[in-house]
């Protein structure tokens, strides 16, 4: 696998996570570093700790999981973007800060939700005699970076638009739910 390969298939697994840290952003009143780094830390431990599991999972074990993986995904997605929606309608004001906290659980999630392709990546990883470090490597600090940025374009135009930012964001986590979903089940018009 060559350098450009390797680039261009991170950028396309850190697509979803960078999506969602643009939403995560969209929430915040004050940027705040110390949720960015933990946030975009997380999802590129898991982007490049995904593809190692999997590569050692090799074949054996892909028949367990890739019938509901993408259900996992969906469900997750749908359940922090659906939260978000109804966060940002709620009558009365928000906590302060309420987003701009390190929320380990909802993250965890996130992490995990948008890293599933990254697994299925490791098990075609092993098939094709990759030796999985430095793909492993690349792609959680090409996510990390991308993660990183999407948390500040958010809240650029989150702090803007506060509660409608909050709802398309909510929205956007639920597509991609919707689109991982589609795509495993065959569905995807798009393809």
């Amino acid at each position: 696998m060559g350098v450009v390969e390797l680039v261009l298939m991170a950028v396309g697994l850190a697509m979803d996570a960078f999506a969602v840290s643009v939403c995560k952003g969209l929430g915040m009143k004050q940027l705040n570093v110390r949720v960015a780094l933990v946030l975009a830390a997380l999802f590129g431990l898991f982007q490049g700790g995904m593809p190692v599991i999997g590569w050692l999972l090799g074949t054996q074990l892909l028949w367990l999981i890739e019938p509901f993986d993408h259900w996992i995904a969906f469900g997750l997605l749908a359940f922090i973007g659906g939260k978000m929606i109804a966060d940002a309608v709620k009558d009365e004001p928000e906590e302060s800060g309420a987003t701009d906290r390190v929320a380990w659980g909802e993250f965890l999630m996130l992490a995990v939700a948008t890293s599933i392709d990254a697994l299925a990546v490791g098990l075609s990883l092993a098939v094709l005699n990759v030796n999985i470090v430095l793909p492993a490597v690349v792609i959680g600090v090409i996510t990390f970076v991308l993660s990183l940025a999407g948390v500040a374009v958010g809240h650029a135009f989150g702090s803007r638009y506060e509660r409608s930012a909050q709802i398309v964001g909510g929205v956007v986590l639920i597509l991609i739910g919707l689109k991982v979903l589609l795509e495993h089940l065959g569905m995807a018009f798009w393809s």
